[in-house]
């Protein structure tokens, strides 16, 4: 076994277990997705509109609407395209060679020609090659922090027998991807390639459908039912025109001319402007979009599942606590070498304070160096932040330690100890330091207090239920060389130090504005329940006694069934010592529940999670590439407070799109009432084609862009998060798209009946109809700024590009009047300035209807706000 496998042997075995690679995910080709961007029922209803127009020799009007088709599918081509990479960084994390033992000789191989049964061979900074089960381990130290998410390096030791259990305790394993810190080791190959932890990952990655994203959803349900509703429209009217008798041309061009009113043939390209211009202001409050529609739907999310390290902790192991043997606790505060004063002078007054302190700084194998004025650390994560400690105290951390070496036991998960002997003027001492369970064994007294190891064993105890990492001093003369399996006794105690991931200084405060945003939050992580519950209480997330949610508890869950799965995760919001396929179930169960999830991690633990929520964001500082290629959003500052910034400019966004559809929808809608009522009337037709796509694509298409730049309300951190399944369609668009449609289609109405009364051609009434209905969008326009808020109390000029567009599409018109070849096309004649202005008087009384609207809505929400307030006073 020690000479390791022969060549012939590896591959054989490579032929059966395939190479040692990662799955990667099929580019969809452009054509694939150019051809996807026609599978809508908008697009349908407008090619059968095309289609028709061709019968009727509407060439133009074919060729306009294709032209649209073909503009809004390059846009979504161009967005899918430039999105889609999966999980394509994955083949990041295994390197490129490796040194194996093959027919008795050590070789550096491809890391891709590794085999189960290889054995391998680990030293200081390689980074593992697959998955392997360790036969040798010398003070072998892995950050394992890629897979896990957990900050402190990980002993490795090697055992006789295999260890069961969560992948956080399988200490006789390393894992591909992971690196080695320090130390020695050698293994035999288990599992490769896509067996692999992270290979499971990353089919789980591939095999994960992308869930569509809110706005995706909406917008599917919002155009199918325009579809539905346009060919019934058509339907009935097709009906009674043709029981009059009309010839089938005449039907027709109805037809086609319904169509065409109907579809909001701008909406795609507005959609995509507000889009594009929520990702913009997101990028102001350091958020990153890899994905367009994400926007949005951070907007949206009802949920956020946040990992705990790097996201809401700063993923630095930080002293938090000095604890003396008379039982007093000195707090520790500030990060790096800040608050250095204080506990400089506290050091310099408290002797045991000082010993405890010094050693360790001495029991120490870490270092770190100043850099442009702040510490960078080196080595193992507690050991760093002793030196830190060191700083504080009024130690020089970054000078060699004090004393010279004279003997070293460097830290084993079987020791459960460090010790390091030292030279010291004229004396040698020895320093400890591990788990207060195997130091107190080897005291036999405290410094600054009586002898009280059961009090010590309870206060300390009592200190790492608080969700502290403990870690015990002590030191003592020293005794001759040290045998590492029997340590001396007769040391003195000298404290305990209190360490933890500390939380980052805005996560209470971001935590908090979730919550007032009626957002909810939960901590999914691999670390200690204790250390996610007292953190957990600290953000505000829970109440002490809440219950915590472990991975132990989902499998008996899963178990039980699907229902009291469900109910297990549905019942907490903390999540602790969860497996990296743990945090894809948490996601889909929440998602399945009806929530709308976002996701934050930084390891390659979170990609499925990521790749599976309505909304993934990675970290940008500390995320893997794994992470950010499997996010959405990615936060370039690693704040949790940016989400909050994200999710208010999210919630702008799809409020901007609400008012572009309004506006649209509300127009279109008066197009068929004025159609309806013609047809009814006997009436010809009071708009050509030509002239509907010149109000719906042009006029309305510069007015419905400038729209969605509508800064912020200010009260979207206020406001609920919209339900998940409410449809973009709820009463209040309703109500306001038929009351504006209503009196618009009838005033246009009037005036094309009016005309035709007074003996005005045809083609001069159609005229008239048209600028009526260009006034209308103008008027329309202003009043669509808000859904709820008067236009009294909206900041005139606070969106000046709109105010422009208004201008710009009644300039548009009146020039296209002016420039015959296009008042040809159109059918324009020139209307004098009399007619103009009556025309503008009739369209400015849409105001009174669109606040009276407004205002009663507002009354209805104020009579059912105090109908609940004195509900619960009763």
């Amino acid at each position: 076994m020690r000479a390791g496998l022969s060549e012939q042997e590896a591959r054989q075995r490579r032929e059966q277990f395939g190479p040692n690679q990662l799955p990667s995910p099929r580019a969809k080709s452009w054509w694939w997705l150019l051809l996807n961007q026609f599978h809508t029922p908008f697009v349908y209803v407008l090619l059968a509109a095309a289609l028709i127009a061709l019968v009727l020799a509407q060439q133009i009007n074919a060729i306009f609407i294709l032209v649209v088709l073909g503009i809004n599918a390059l846009i979504g081509t161009i967005q899918e395209y430039s999105a889609q990479k999966a999980a394509g960084a994955l083949h990041k994390m295994v390197p490129r060679r490796a040194r194996v033992r093959r027919d008795g000789q050590v070789r550096e191989i491809d890391a891709i020609d590794l085999v189960p049964g290889d054995i391998v061979l680990l030293t200081s900074g390689d980074r593992i090659s697959a998955d392997t089960r360790l036969t040798e381990a010398t003070g072998l130290m892995v950050d394992e922090s890629v897979l896990t998410g957990e900050a402190q390096t990980v002993a490795k030791q090697a055992a006789s027998a295999p260890i069961e259990g969560p992948l956080t305790e399988r200490s006789d394993c390393v894992f591909a991807g992971t690196m080695v810190m320090h130390g020695r080791g050698e293994g035999v190959v288990e599992a490769t390639g896509t067996q692999s932890e992270i290979g499971q990952i990353a089919s789980a990655v591939k095999a994960q459908p992308e869930p569509k994203a809110p706005l995706q959803r909406r917008i599917e349900r919002f155009t199918l039912v325009v579809a539905v509703s346009v060919m019934v429209v058509i339907a009935v009217l097709f009906v009674i025109v043709l029981l009059r008798g009309a010839d089938l041309g005449s039907i027709f061009l109805l037809g086609l001319a319904l169509a065409v009113s109907a579809i909001p043939e701008g909406l795609p390209a507005a959609i995509t402007v507000a889009l594009a211009i929520g990702m913009r202001r997101m990028a102001r409050v350091k958020v990153i979009v890899r994905r367009l529609v994400a926007v949005e739907a951070l907007g949206s999310c009802t949920l956020i599942c946040s990992d705990k390290t790097g996201t809401l902790t700063v993923n630095e192991m930080t002293v938090r606590q000095l604890w003396l043997p008379r039982g007093q606790r000195i707090p520790v505060s500030g990060e790096g070498m800040e608050r250095a004063g204080r506990i400089e002078a506290l050091a310099a007054q408290v002797p045991e304070m000082e010993a405890l302190v010094h050693a360790g700084q001495v029991c120490n194998e870490a270092s770190v160096v100043a850099e442009q004025g702040q510490w960078r650390g080196e080595g193992d994560g507690v050991d760093v932040a002793l030196l830190v400690l060191a700083g504080k105290a009024g130690f020089a951390p970054d000078q060699a330690q004090p004393g010279d070496e004279i003997d070293r036991v460097p830290y084993e998960p079987e020791l459960a100890y460090a010790a390091v002997a030292v030279q010291e003027g004229e004396q040698k001492r020895v320093y400890f330091k591990g788990a207060f369970e195997r130091i107190l064994p080897l005291c036999d007294q405290a410094m600054g207090s009586d002898w009280e190891p059961e009090r010590f064993q309870q206060q300390l105890a009592e200190l790492a239920g608080l969700g502290y990492r403990v870690l015990a001093l002590a030191d003592g003369p020293w005794q001759g060389k040290m045998n590492p399996a029997e340590p001396p006794s007769g040391l003195r105690f000298l404290g305990a130090v209190a360490m933890v991931d500390p939380l980052r200084s805005d996560a209470v405060e971001a935590v908090a504005r979730c919550r007032a945003a009626q957002i909810e939050v939960a901590m999914i992580t691999g670390d200690h329940p204790d250390t996610a519950l007292a953190l957990s209480v600290e953000l505000g997330l829970c109440q002490p006694r809440d219950p915590v949610v472990t991975g132990q508890d989902l499998v008996a869950a899963q178990k039980q069934g699907a229902s009291v799965l469900r109910d297990t995760i549905m019942g907490s919001r903390v999540f602790a010592r969860i497996e990296p396929m743990q945090k894809l179930l948490i996601t889909q169960e929440l998602m399945a529940a009806g929530h709308n999830v976002a996701m934050t991690g930084d390891g390659v633990n979170d990609a499925p999670a990521l790749h599976a929520a309505h909304v993934g964001i990675a970290m940008g500082k500390r995320g893997t590439d794994v992470a950010r290629e499997n996010a959405d959003l990615i936060l370039t500052d690693d704040h949790f407070a940016s989400i909050v910034d994200g999710v208010r400019e999210g919630r702008v966004v799809y409020s901007n799109i609400r008012k572009v559809i309004y506006l649209l929808i509300a127009t279109g809608a008066a197009e068929i009432v004025l159609f309806i009522l013609s047809v009814l009337v006997g009436l010809p037709l009071p708009l050509l084609p030509l002239q509907i796509l010149w109000l719906n694509l042009v006029t309305n298409g510069v007015q419905d862009v400038a729209l969605a730049f509508e800064p912020a309300e200010g009260d979207e951190l206020t406001q609920p998060p919209r339900p998940p399944n409410e449809r973009i369609f709820n009463r209040l668009m309703l109500e306001r798209v038929l009351s504006s449609a209503l009196y618009m289609g009838g005033v246009a109405f009037a005036v094309f009946a009016f005309a035709l009364s007074q003996g005005v051609a045809e083609a001069e009434a159609r005229n008239l109809t048209l600028l009526m209905m260009v006034l209308f969008e103008n008027v329309h326009a202003l009043s669509s700024r808000s859904e709820r808020r008067s236009l009294r109390h909206q900041p005139f000029f606070s969106n000046p590009l709109l105010l422009l567009g208004i201008l710009i599409a009644q300039g548009i018109h009146i020039g296209a009047i002016a420039f015959p070849p296009l008042a040809q096309l159109l059918a324009l004649e020139p209307v004098t300035l009399q007619q103009w202005g009556t025309l503008l008087a009739l369209a400015l009384t849409l105001f009174i209807v669109d606040e009276g609207h407004k205002w009663w809505h507002n009354l209805r929400q104020t009579d059912k706000a105090d109908a609940r307030t004195a509900e619960r006073g009763a």
